[in-house]
């Protein structure tokens, strides 16, 4: 056989095998769905897109992200990735918590620090957020990647707040998180329970007809411009989940089970940085939007008033949550205590 007749075999041999490879690979690859609770842009929007960012320039594989309303409410998309509709599903545990009970500690009033370095410590070393949650989320076939905090808890009101009085009789929107509604209703308003989509189009049928306008608690990555009025009282951050189908998790290679830790690991960092500086923004937009718009920053004494009605809270997730829940409540107080003292 000829120098070029033996070329042109090896050619055509290698050939075929780089094409074998490739649709071997384009075989292996897949293309995985991802649904979050909220809008383009808000904070789980944009770790949803740096979490697709790493994994398809790291692998072949692609990802499709649903935006809040594309495939039903909150509830809707963690039932579709339990049934392995989905992949992955972002879902505060604000909504989780009918769901995972425990989930609704979050939701206990002045148990989280406020200031940003110490709360993204916190999330960095809990035991309680990376060893006991991941075990709990596994018991209703989810696999929890990460939990992150989108921001400080915001009160929007109708008329100034500095105290619980204030609050006597306004009827306030909240999540389906009877934890939630726990809270407010112990520093005195009349919650009223509704899903993610109903909340922003009910405070808008109320001021269209004249009524009183509710108050709405909101995290900072999304301040909207719904009352006059914008209270800060310190009482929690605004956290989130992000969890994959167990099974489908369970199934993937070594390789690609790295590649979505990893990824969320990225899609973790890069949601610290954004985070800065986002209510001061939303903030500055608003103002900005309106003369009449008022904010209020309660002072240490006014907060004292508020916690002194935490402990209620406290005692009915106990009563929810039973045994299982004081336990986890005393393992975050504990991962809280050594964040806050090193």
């Amino acid at each position: 056989m000829s120098s070029m007749s033996k070329f042109k075999k090896l050619a055509g041999i290698s050939a075929f095998a780089f094409a074998a490879m490739t649709m071997a690979n384009s075989v292996n690859a897949a293309n995985w769905r991802y649904a979050h609770e909220e809008y383009e842009g808000d904070v789980q929007d944009v770790f949803a897109y740096k979490f697709k960012e790493y994994i398809e320039e790291n692998s072949d594989h692609t990802l499709q992200v649903y935006r809040f309303g594309e495939l039903g409410e909150s509830d809707d998309i963690m039932e579709q990735t339990q049934a392995g509709i989905l992949n992955f599903v972002n879902q505060s545990p604000g909504f989780t918590g009918s769901l995972i009970p425990e989930a609704q500690i979050f939701f206990i009033p002045y148990l989280m620090p406020t200031d940003m370095d110490t709360v993204i410590e916190f999330f960095r070393e809990s035991d309680a957020i990376n060893e006991e949650f991941p075990k709990l989320y596994s018991e209703k076939g989810l696999e929890l990647l990460k939990m992150y905090p989108e921001g400080e808890m915001v009160v929007t009101v109708d008329e100034p707040v500095t105290k619980p009085e204030d609050l006597k009789n306004k009827k306030i929107r909240v999540m389906t998180n009877p934890l939630l509604s726990e809270t407010y209703s112990a520093f005195g308003a009349t919650p009223t329970p509704l899903p993610w989509g109903e909340v922003y189009g009910a405070l808008q049928t109320n001021m269209i007809q004249g009524q009183e306008n509710p108050i709405f608690w909101i995290e900072s990555g999304g301040l909207y411009e719904v009352s006059p009025n914008l209270v800060f009282t310190s009482h929690g951050w605004f956290t989130t989940a992000m969890m994959a189908n167990q099974d489908f998790y369970n199934g993937l290679s070594d390789a690609d089970k790295k590649l979505v830790q990893d990824a969320a690991d990225y899609a973790f960092e890069e949601i610290i940085v954004h985070i800065d500086g986002l209510a001061d923004e939303a903030l500055a937009k608003i103002k900005k939007a309106s003369d009449e718009v008022t904010v209020t920053r309660l002072t240490d004494e006014q907060i004292e008033a508020f916690k002194a009605r935490a402990p209620q809270v406290e005692k009915k997730f106990i009563e929810m949550t039973g045994e299982r829940g004081k336990e986890l409540l005393n393992t975050f107080k504990e991962d809280l205590k050594e964040v806050q003292n090193d």
